[in-house]
C-alpha cells in the first residue's frame, strides 16, 4: 500500500448553541440549522482520497499497517486525536470531563477515554471570552451551591480570547467558552461531558438537557489550576514562523505560518495531522502532488519521509500528532529553549 497525504471530509454537528454561519473557514456553507462543530476526525468521518477514499476513519484506522500509523501507536484503540472546528452563537453549557482513569472506572459500557483538549482561537469578536478553571477560593461544597442557586458561570476565571490565543483545557478542569468565537479543538478522542450547568435551555425534545452534577463534582480540580491561557514558543525561520502552542503526552500543536515553499519530514512512530485554516497551495510527496485549501484536514502517514509545502498564497495551518514529550524536551532545548520554559510548556501530568 502506497503512502501518501489522504484528506478527511469534515462532518457538521447541529448544536444548540451553534451558528448560522461558517465563515471564515465555510462561508459558502447553506445551513437549514445552528451548527455548533465540524468534527475533522470523528469515527464517522470519510476519507476523501488515497487507499482508504470512501472508508470511515475507525474503519480504515484498524486496518491502517505501522508505515500509515506508525510505529509507536496501537491501531487496536481509537484513532488518538480527534479535530474539531467549534462555531459557538450561544455560551456553551458549564461543563468538565474526566480523566483516562475516572472514565475506565465509571463510563465503561461506553468504551469511552477521559478527555484533555486545547483550543486555538482562529477567529475572535471584540469581547469575546472563555471561562477556564474554577477560582481559588472555590471549594466543592461552594460550587454545589452556586450550581443550585444557578451562579456556577461565577465561579470560573474570565479570559478575554484574541485571534491567536490558545487555551488548555486538562481533564477536570471546568469550563465554558462564550459566543463570537471560533475556535479549533484538538482533544483526545472521547466526547464524554459532565454538564453542571446550561442556563435552562431545552434539548429537540423539549426536554431540559441532562446534567451530570455528582459525576462533575467527583472529576473537579478544586485549588490551584492547571488549565488557561497557554505560553507560545515562536521560532522566526525566514519563510516559516513556527509557534508552539501546547504539549501534553495526548497530543503536541503546532501553528506555522509560511509564505515560501518549505521541507519537512514525517517521522516513523507516528502519523501527523495538517490542518489548513489559511490559504491554499500544494502538499509534495512521495512522487505525488495534492492541492490543499482552507478548512482542509490533510493526514501524513508515518512512512511518507520528506514532503514539501508549495503555498500559492499566505498559509496558516496546525500541525498535530502524537508526541514523544521526552524527544519534543530534547529537540527544544537544542533550540535554546530554557529548561524553565520548557518545564512550564509540556504538561506531563
Amino acid at each position: 500500500m502506497k503512502v501518501q497525504p489522504v484528506r478527511l471530509e469534515p462532518q457538521f454537528v447541529p448544536r444548540i448553541w451553534g451558528a448560522r454561519s461558517l465563515a471564515p473557514l465555510y462561508p459558502h456553507k447553506n445551513l437549514s440549522e445552528p451548527i455548533g462543530e465540524a468534527w475533522l476526525t470523528g469515527n464517522d468521518s470519510l476519507f476523501a482520497d488515497g487507499p482508504f477514499a470512501g472508508r470511515k476513519l475507525a474503519e480504515a484506522w484498524r486496518a491502517m499497517p505501522p508505515q500509515w500509523a506508525g510505529t509507536r501507536l496501537d491501531t487496536g484503540k481509537p484513532f488518538p486525536l480527534l479535530v474539531k472546528f467549534l462555531f459557538p452563537e450561544d455560551i456553551l453549557s458549564v461543563q468538565v470531563h474526566p480523566d483516562d482513569d475516572y472514565a475506565r472506572a465509571h463510563e465503561a459500557a461506553t468504551g469511552w477515554t477521559g478527555k484533555t483538549e486545547m483550543w486555538h482561537a482562529l477567529a475572535a469578536r471584540d469581547g469575546a471570552e472563555v471561562l477556564v478553571g474554577l477560582k481559588p477560593e472555590v471549594t466543592r461544597d461552594s460550587f454545589r451551591r452556586a450550581i443550585a442557586d444557578g451562579t456556577a458561570e461565577q465561579c470560573l476565571e474570565r479570559l478575554r480570547v484574541l485571534p491567536g490565543d490558545t487555551y488548555f483545557v486538562p481533564a477536570g478542569t471546568v469550563h465554558t467558552i462564550g459566543p463570537g468565537l471560533v475556535l479549533c479543538e484538538i482533544q483526545e478522542n472521547s466526547d464524554l461531558t459532565y454538564r453542571v450547568f446550561d442556563y435552562s435551555r431545552k434539548g429537540p425534545d423539549g426536554k431540559p438537557r441532562p446534567l451530570h452534577i455528582e459525576k462533575a463534582l467527583e472529576v473537579s480540580c478544586f485549588g490551584a489550576q492547571a488549565g488557561g491561557k497557554w505560553p507560545p514558543l515562536r521560532f522566526d525561520q525566514g519563510p516559516l514562523i513556527e509557534t508552539f502552542c501546547a504539549a501534553c503526552r495526548y497530543f503536541v500543536t503546532e501553528r506555522w505560518e509560511l509564505t515560501e515553499r518549505i521541507s519537512r519530514a514525517t517521522a516513523p512512530e507516528r502519523f501527523e495531522l495538517l490542518i489548513f485554516v489559511e490559504g491554499a497551495g500544494h502538499i509534495e510527496a512521495a512522487g505525488t502532488e495534492h492541492g490543499y485549501a482552507r478548512a482542509q484536514v490533510w493526514l501524513l502517514p508515518a512512512a511518507l519521509g520528506p514532503y514539501h509545502l508549495a503555498p500559492a498564497s499566505r498559509t496558516t495551518l496546525l500541525r498535530a500528532y502524537v508526541p514523544d514529550l521526552d524527544r519534543l524536551a530534547a529537540q527544544l532545548a537544542e533550540r535554546r529553549v530554557s529548561a524553565d520554559l520548557i518545564s512550564r510548556f509540556i504538561f506531563r501530568a
